[in-house]
């Protein structure tokens, strides 16, 4: 059916405009070739499709049928040319975020904001999951791109370096190890800790860190969300690990206090993740495009 499609749309053009010739000239091909296409049509269809009159040709009783279903199926096409165009000019289309919930909040919603101020039209799908589980869905087509925390190695990735975090450790502007004086790993790792559970990239870049000065941490609470973390140091509960570009403010007033240490934590970096070799949507490209 497929390499006939212009057998088909020669009958629709013959059909709307009653002639061969005027067929011809809006399919920009030659007058014999659009009766070619009918006769392969009539041959395989096993009957006439039109009957020619002093003024130009008609629709048989069997044409009369066939148009029905040829002009639903024109109709279709032209619609879904327009919606492809629309997904070009962003007037349409949908794009399929994955990221943590952290990410989600303190990195994307401003971003997103923008976007959809600009492009009301085009829906956006977030799906909050941590970082492998982001990549697991990139892999499996349910994404279009993933925000995660680096480092991460993987060949059938694209992967964007953005903008750089650092990892600290805060407590209550009160708690007794608020001080200017720098912490050992060893001093941290007696203190009632706060963290976030196991299988977040944040949780496990700062176990492994510790892990490398010989010391291992066991945090008394596991929480969540960094949000939870501080309000939990906010009114004393322990000493926890957040990320400082994030808690700007509470740093600013005073809420918090970060625990200098040494050494301190290197900085971490958020990155913007593909599938290599598989192209974006429009509306997907433009968003990535507006993300630092």
């Amino acid at each position: 059916m497929i390499e006939n499609m212009e057998w088909y749309r020669a009958f629709y053009e013959v059909a709307q405009t009653g002639s061969f010739s005027k067929a011809a000239e809006r399919m920009f091909i030659t007058q014999p070739a659009v009766s070619h296409a009918i006769k392969q049509l009539e041959f395989r269809l096993g009957g006439a499709l039109f009957f020619r009159t002093s003024r130009g040709v008609k629709l048989t009783a069997e044409g009369e049928v066939l148009l029905k279903f040829v002009s639903q199926a024109h109709h279709f096409l032209e619609n879904g040319e327009k919606k492809i165009a629309e997904m070009r000019m962003l007037m349409a289309g949908e794009v399929k975020i994955g990221a943590g919930d952290t990410l989600c909040r303190y990195y994307l919603l401003p971003y997103l904001e923008s976007f959809h101020k600009e492009h009301p039209n085009v829906k956006i799908q977030v799906t909050n999951r941590t970082t492998r589980e982001t990549i697991a869905l990139l892999k499996e087509g349910r994404i279009d791109f993933g925000i995660v925390n680096l480092p991460i190695e993987d060949r059938q990735l694209h992967i964007r370096e953005s903008i750089s975090l650092q990892d600290c450790f805060v407590a209550g502007h009160d708690h007794p190890a608020a001080t200017e004086h720098p912490l050992s790993w060893q001093q941290l790792a007696a203190l009632p800790l706060l963290m976030l559970e196991r299988g977040s990239s944040i949780r496990r870049y700062a176990d492994e860190f510790a892990e490398r000065q010989g010391v291992r941490l066991r945090p008394e609470i596991e929480l969540g969300s960094i949000e939870l973390i501080v309000q939990f140091a906010r009114i004393g509960l322990g000493v926890g690990c957040v990320i400082r570009e994030f808690i700007a403010g509470e740093l600013a007033d005073g809420t918090l206090r970060e625990l200098p240490l040494e050494p301190a934590l290197p900085p971490r970096y958020v990155g913007l993740v593909t599938l290599r070799d598989v192209p974006l949507s429009a509306a997907a490209q433009r968003l990535l495009e507006l993300l630092p």
